[in-house]
C-alpha cells in the first residue's frame, strides 16, 4: 500500500478521537481504526442519492488490509480520505486512509460485495453504480 496525502482522496469525513478510542498505552487502539474506516466508507455506500441500497440487498465486508503508520491521540479528531479503486460487476474495492494533524496514520483497501438478502449470495450491482460513483474512482482497476 501507499502512503497517501488527503488530495488524494475525493471524500474526506471527520471523525472525533474519543477517550475510549484509548488503549492501555495511551494511544487510539488499532481496533478502532477499523471503526474509523467502516465510519466513511458507510456514508459514501448508503448515500441514498448513489442509489446503490436497495431493500432486497446489502453490502458484506469481503476482505480488508490494514497497515499502520503512525500513532493516533486523543484528544483531537481524524480524517479519513475514501476513494474507488475499482468497480466490479457486485464488488466495490476502496482505498481510504487516516490522518491526524495532516499525518497519514493508516490505509486500508477494502472489497464490498453486494449480496441477495434472502439468498446471502453474490448480486449484481445496480447498473447505474459505475455512473453513480464515478466522482470517487480514482485510477484504473
Amino acid at each position: 500500500m501507499t502512503n497517501f496525502v488527503k488530495a488524494d482522496f475525493p471524500h474526506i469525513h471527520q471523525e472525533n478521537v474519543r477517550y475510549g478510542d484509548t488503549d492501555r498505552q495511551g494511544h487510539v487502539n488499532n481496533a478502532v481504526f477499523s471503526t474509523y474506516f467502516e465510519c466513511s466508507r458507510t456514508l459514501v455506500l448508503y448515500d441514498q442519492s448513489r442509489g446503490l441500497i436497495a431493500p432486497d440487498r446489502e453490502l458484506v465486508v469481503v476482505k480488508i488490509e490494514m497497515e499502520f503508520l503512525a500513532e493516533l491521540t486523543w484528544p483531537g479528531a481524524v480524517e479519513i480520505g475514501s476513494r474507488i479503486k475499482k468497480i466490479g460487476r457486485s464488488s466495490i474495492v476502496f482505498e481510504q486512509a487516516i490522518f491526524q494533524n495532516g499525518k497519514c496514520a493508516s490505509v486500508s483497501t477494502n472489497v464490498m460485495v453486494m449480496i441477495d438478502a434472502a439468498t446471502r449470495k453474490s448480486a449484481a450491482l445496480p447498473e447505474t453504480a459505475v455512473e453513480a460513483f464515478a466522482d470517487l474512482v480514482v485510477g484504473a482497476g
